[in-house]
């Protein structure tokens, strides 16, 4: 594999780097020994900056070596740790810059300590292989992991939002006709129904040029958020972006974050921030659960339930002091479910993602909802998507979450059934703002079937497993523990 141009100049800033330390030659000696200014060899070092040759010819008088070793890949004995990773694509992989990290900062933390954190990159790498995680699943990690850093809440793309309404002079309702409206009219589109072949069949859109192919077995819900997602592309001028949803390739994470932000915008465009905060301030003060009232705001709205709960963890931790709240979606086909989406914010870990092939509870409103459903389907009573709610209570841990959840089948795809879901934690200052939890009903829930110690579960899918690994670790512990006293 070709070095990155990126590297190249990060390996030589290291080399030089090195050479210097080794040296005992402060930046000002090396710059009155080669002519060249501190801050040009302050740029060299973090790998901003790659000399000419007559200043290369310089730096390696100065620093004792010949050119051609200093212009060439091999890197100091001390530095050999760091080959794999600069000769890689790890750097340009890592969305450092996300989370305000320079490569040049991190080859710094591995240049004085390369053994150790080369061991534990390799190490990262490693159990990434073991769990069979794509570079794509790496993305969506760091992406996760992003909006979790920020409450999920985004002022600059609120910001954004409230904008594009002002240019564009929206209208409170937004209907799919003024959508195309606005891409055709200002942004030059041209867009139409289109039957996509088999292999295409899940696809919702795609973009060729300037012009949107929609999947013809859309409703009117989810062609309205395609419609103001490209909308969202195209004001914000993102410009390096996948051009078909949902996802058929991922060229780079910087598609991953612009295809976050123009489905941010999409949702904060079709749920207006000041209507939906007095809509939650509304629900959240119920005295009874009223699953109603989350139909009627898919109806206000015109929006799916994922939409509608994604809105709900931009502006709950925000505007309700709700943050430690957790989001899934679970799929259902065939008898499977499948975890598709996560995300905890305030740290929350319970519940997770299972990479290990786990059964999740079957406790969980996430998944018995997903079985009325499947039966409301079988019986033809299905009419609208079903709402419920429940206090979870987790075996071996005190944590205890209100959770609701909505779901439905998918479009384009009749046989695949979705679940989404917000979890709340229940702290005794949460269970004073929220009006209507004594109406719900409370149950014992586990992670896995494979880690939960309930003895008398009527849907256990499998054996505990795990859990009894660890208490026979535990118990190798304790006797190792009391003949070291004996």
């Amino acid at each position: 594999m070709a070095i990155h141009k990126e590297n190249i100049k990060l390996t030589f800033g290291l080399k030089v780097k090195q050479l210097r330390l080794d040296q005992r030659l402060s930046l000002s000696e090396l710059a009155h020994k080669s002519g060249i200014s501190i801050s040009y060899l302050n740029e060299i070092e973090k790998g901003k900056k790659y000399p000419q040759t007559e200043k290369i010819m310089r730096l390696a008088e100065a620093l004792q070596v010949s050119y051609d070793w200093l212009v060439s890949l091999k890197l100091h004995r001390k530095l050999a740790p760091l080959a794999d990773v600069l000769k890689s694509n790890l750097l340009q992989d890592l969305p450092l810059e996300v989370f305000g990290v320079e490569p040049a900062q991190l080859l710094h933390l591995l240049s004085n300590a390369p053994t150790k954190l080369s061991a534990f990159i390799s190490t990262l790498i490693e159990i990434s292989r073991n769990y069979d995680m794509s570079v794509e699943q790496f993305y969506f990690s760091v992406l996760r992991s992003y909006q979790e850093l920020h409450d999920n809440y985004f002022e600059e793309l609120e910001e954004e939002v409230q904008r594009f309404r002002q240019t564009f002079q929206a209208p409170e309702e937004i209907t799919a006709v003024w959508l195309t409206q606005q891409l055709e009219e200002t942004y030059q589109y041209t867009i139409r129904a289109n039957s996509f072949v088999p292999a295409l069949a899940n696809l919702r859109s795609a973009l060729i040029d300037k012009e949107l192919l929609i999947n013809e077995h859309l409703n009117e819900i989810q062609k309205r958020f395609v419609l103001a997602r490209e909308l969202g592309y195209q004001f914000m001028q993102l410009q390096e972006r996948a051009y078909t949803f949902s996802w058929v390739e991922i060229n780079s994470f910087e598609e991953v974050l612009n295809n976050f932000k123009a489905s941010y915008f999409a949702s904060a465009l079709l749920m207006d921030k000041e209507a939906f905060k007095a809509d939650l301030t509304t629900f959240l003060s119920f005295d009874t659960w009223q699953p109603i009232f989350l139909n009627q705001l898919l109806v206000k709205y015109q929006v799916t339930p994922e939409m509608l709960l994604h809105r709900m963890t931009n502006l709950l931790p925000k505007f309700f002091q709700l943050p430690q709240l957790f989001f899934l979606r679970f799929s259902h086909q065939a008898g499977r479910f499948a975890l598709t989406k996560e995300m905890h914010l305030a740290g929350l870990h319970n519940p997770h993602g299972s990479a290990l092939g786990e059964h999740y509870c079957r406790r969980w409103v996430s998944l018995t909802l997903l079985q009325e459903l499947e039966e409301a389907i079988e019986k033809q009573h299905y009419e609208a998507p079903l709402v419920d709610a429940q206090i979870s209570n987790y075996y071996d841990s005190a944590n205890e979450y209100l959770v609701f959840s909505i779901a439905r089948p998918m479009t384009p795809t009749p046989s695949l059934s979705n679940s989404v879901s917000i979890g709340i934690l229940l702290t005794q200052e949460v269970k004073e703002r929220i009006g209507f939890l004594e109406s719900l009903p409370v149950r014992k829930v586990g992670e896995t079937c494979e880690r939960c110690s309930a003895t008398d579960c009527e849907v256990r899918m499998a054996h505990p497993v795990v859990l009894h690994k660890q208490a026979e670790a535990s118990a190798r512990k304790e006797a190792l523990t009391a003949l070291f006293k004996q």
